[in-house]
């Protein structure tokens, strides 16, 4: 991954925020480290040597306002923290002495018709993205009703066979063998393919399938959301605190998220993909606060109290 810096910023920017360069001063090449991104970019209240610098129609009219004397010692604060960079939004117009004193210190600054707020919003999200937490996961990566499923597991216990089968079941690939995971939010996660590995998915016997040009536009997907891992076992691989079922929701830290987590014993016989299927469905219900084994759990105590149940 390369570095990044208030160049790289800049450069993958420039297009999308419509920026136009004032006076070809150079962009400060120090590398961006950390993940707060507020800390990255703001109005021009406080001057930051880490911070990209946005003018909007307030500051510059609180700006215009000062008095010369005043207006000099704000250059010269602004020149020597040496910001990385200053942008003028809202298509305003720089004052001579600012253009005059940034270029004299070979400071970038650059314009844009975007409202400050738009900009200051729009590099944060950017900055969010290319900061994100990631990490590389090894599994058959699904869409199954609408959520996104890891099916994780041992080599050889059928991961990318079930995957196929949930792909006729009409269920979108996302990512097989090689999963991109990248936190997007404080409890978001996000999968995607690796760009060599799209849309394909190997199965045993029958090599690398190209999932989009035997099933369809339909039966891949670019990303989706992490919300379910379905950890696939031997039967016989299971230790004594095996519970068959458990009162507590299993969790599985991805990216210091925690993720629901199923463990599904692989025997012959056993349909999968609509265990899959029914494991998707009951996490919907566990998202909607209905947790059938502490429902059946206030059964039991009700009939074991000699209460009357309910209909």
């Amino acid at each position: 991954m390369m570095p990044l810096s208030f160049q790289r910023l800049i450069a993958a920017n420039l297009e999308t925020l419509f920026l136009t360069e004032l006076n070809g001063g150079e962009i400060s090449d120090n590398e961006i480290t950390t993940a707060d991104a507020s800390d990255l970019v703001g109005h021009l209240n406080l001057i930051h040597p880490d911070r990209i610098q946005v003018i909007g129609p307030a500051e510059l009219k609180w700006y215009l306002n000062c008095s010369n004397g005043r207006r000099a010692a704000m250059l010269s604060e602004l020149v020597s923290a040496r910001p990385p960079a200053l942008i003028l939004a809202d298509q305003l117009t720089a004052p001579a002495d600012l253009l005059a004193s940034c270029k004299a210190a070979g400071m970038a600054l650059y314009g844009t018709p975007l409202a400050a707020a738009r900009l200051i919003d729009s590099l944060r999200i950017w900055l969010a993205k290319a900061l994100a937490k990631t990490t590389t996961m090894h599994g058959v990566f699904m869409d199954v009703l609408g959520m996104g499923v890891l099916i994780s597991g041992d080599s050889g216990l059928g991961k990318s066979e079930l995957g196929l089968e949930l792909i006729s079941r009409g269920h979108g690939l996302v990512a097989d063998d090689a999963v991109e995971f990248s936190r997007v939010g404080p409890a978001a996660v996000e999968g995607r393919c690796p760009a060599l590995l799209r849309n394909m998915l190997e199965v045993r016997g029958l090599g690398l399938l190209d999932i989009r040009t035997i099933f369809g536009e339909t039966a891949v997907r670019r990303r989706m959301r992490l919300k379910l891992i379905m950890h696939l076992v031997r039967r016989g691989a299971l230790d004594g605190d095996f519970e068959r079922m458990p009162l507590e929701a299993q969790t599985q830290e991805v990216l210091e998220v925690p993720i629901r987590k199923v463990v599904v014993p692989v025997a012959a016989g056993r349909n999968l993909a609509v265990l899959t299927e029914a494991a998707v469905r009951n996490t919907i219900l566990q998202l909607r606060g209905i947790e059938t084994t502490q429902l059946f759990a206030e059964r039991q105590r009700r009939a074991i109290a000699g209460e009357p149940l309910d209909d």
